[in-house]
């Protein structure tokens, strides 16, 4: 056995042990702030925490005199045992690990801006030489990145997927410690051997000269799926109803305490310990301050139409139904929502009243118990949920004491404005 395979071997192993002597998490402090309200929609969910399978991660932030943060989790229904689908979540780690490979390749004329060609290497495999939402038509990772974090899109996920590789991802996430987080899936139907290919790909210069290629790749290592998941009653499966519950096992997985650990590194490298930090420059952090809190209507490449995709729209802590956010607040964050799954990581930045803490939480609605027949209760109670949970805690950090004030300068960021002379048609749907 190689090297790197026992290493793999090892990592799994742990990772089962860890899950196996796994506990049930909740603090009283965060019960206390989340019953203390009159929000009939929040207290039916945390009443009935099991069926809405709800985890939440509030994480305080308090600065010393020298501005240094210090992170302090409160927990409730925090399991690691207990899966939900993280959905689109799965992009913040792409986007991460993505930058940090291009920066390992080091590699003069190759980085998040150059231009790239995807090729298609497998009969079921699609190529990607144009993009009509980039300035110059052409595709690069940092458009890709944009695009899954602005409202989320599909493909760009998939391209990410392509260009780190599933082996790569899996390793270098079980390295940094994220040994229970396993992306094994592109948004794309395949199979669980296509998913292991990952396609070609050619970075060139703005003339069509290549800089470096990258040939296909397929990832030799083991999976070991000892637990096995399924949920819902019945689910649909090419249009047909099969009386079964649906079958996570061998998809993604990204627990919660994982989501915001990634999250918290993304932003405060410094505050985790240093094997968990991704390999970014300065410009890549500047780079993921904006496009994890720009809003769609600040944003002209890609064009979306903000009537269908509004300020916030994948801010769920402070989506209800006038889809404005408050001038002097940012959320820097990224959302999933699929199969009844709602999930959202985020960091909240109040300018105005210097107030800062996160909040990630995930919940299951979906009352049929019928997965894939596109009725979950989003509208009715997901969104709802996640909108009275999120303004439950931040009024409480409206009102919590500080020894010192935090100073928010690093994430006041210049976003720019819609071109009101662009007359290109608006992207009005998108694939998320």
């Amino acid at each position: 056995m190689t090297t790197s395979k026992l290493i793999s071997l090892l990592s799994i192993s742990l990772c089962l042990s860890v899950n196996t002597v796994a506990q049930v998490k909740t603090d009283s402090l965060l019960k206390k702030i989340l019953w203390g309200t009159d929000h009939k929609i929040l207290n039916h969910v945390l009443q009935h925490k099991d069926s809405f399978r709800v985890q939440i991660i509030y994480t305080q932030i308090n600065r010393d005199k020298n501005n240094r943060p210090a992170f302090q989790n409160y927990y409730f229904n925090v399991d690691s045992n207990l899966y939900f689908n993280p959905a689109s979540t799965v992009k913040l780690p792409l986007a991460l690990l993505a930058l940090e490979k291009l920066n390992s390749l080091n590699l003069k004329g190759v980085n998040k801006y150059t231009a790239l060609q995807i090729d298609s290497s497998a009969t079921w495999q699609t190529p990607d030489h144009t993009d009509s939402t980039a300035q110059n038509n052409l595709p690069s990772i940092a458009h890709y990145i944009k695009r899954a974090l602005l409202i989320s899109e599909n493909d760009p996920y998939n391209r990410l997927y392509q260009f780190v590789g599933q082996q790569t991802i899996n390793r270098n996430l079980h390295a940094k410690g994220y040994r229970s987080t396993r992306i094994t899936r592109q948004f794309l139907g395949l199979s669980d051997d296509q998913n292991r290919h990952t396609n070609a790909m050619r970075f060139i210069r703005p003339t069509g000269e290549l800089i470096y290629e990258q040939p296909p790749a397929y990832n030799t290592d083991p999976f070991y799926f000892d637990k096995v998941v399924k949920i819902g009653n019945a689910h649909y499966k090419s249009g047909k109803l099969i009386n079964e519950p649906i079958d996570f096992t061998r998809v993604n997985n990204l627990p919660l305490e994982d989501l915001q650990r990634i999250l918290q590194s993304a932003l405060f490298p410094n505050s985790v310990p240093a094997v968990q930090r991704f390999k970014l420059t300065e410009d890549d952090s500047k780079f993921l301050y904006q496009y994890l809190s720009q809003y769609p209507s600040e944003t002209n490449y890609p064009k979306y139409d903000t009537s269908e995709y509004y300020d916030s729209y994948v801010k769920f802590y402070f989506r209800n139904e006038s889809h404005q956010m408050p001038s002097y607040v940012r959320v820097f964050n990224k959302v999933g929502w699929a199969y009844g799954f709602l999930i959202d990581a985020s960091y909240i930045v109040d300018f105005k009243n210097q107030v800062e803490f996160m909040l990630t939480a995930t919940a299951y609605v979906n009352r049929d118990g019928v997965l894939n027949d596109d009725k979950y209760e989003y509208e009715t109670i997901g969104w709802p949920f996640m909108y009275q949970l999120g303004q439950t805690v931040y009024q409480y950090e409206l009102t919590r004491q500080r020894k010192y004030k935090p100073d928010l300068s690093l994430f006041r960021i210049d976003y720019g404005k819609r071109d009101v002379h662009d007359t290109r048609p608006v992207i009005k749907t998108a694939d998320n």
